[in-house]
């Protein structure tokens, strides 16, 4: 499997109860496992990204670090 490229597209489709699969390449890609969290982020002009977890857990204390502390 080559892992250089920077960006993938995939297709998924949504179930009865609004449910998608990660494609296996992807999950695979990513390092994305059984029972991790991933955020929905939601833009009305540019569609839906689902970033790990983590990724926006470490961009929000960026935004909401106290700034008296530096």
């Amino acid at each position: 499997m080559n892992t250089k490229k920077e960006k993938y597209a995939w297709t998924v489709t949504v179930g009865e109860k609004g449910q998608i699969v990660i494609p296996k390449q992807a999950r695979d890609i990513f390092n994305i496992k059984s029972g991790d969290t991933l955020i929905i982020l939601a833009d009305n002009k540019k569609g839906i990204a689902i970033p790990p977890k983590e990724s926006f857990t470490e961009l929000a204390a960026k935004i909401f670090a106290d700034k008296s502390e530096n």
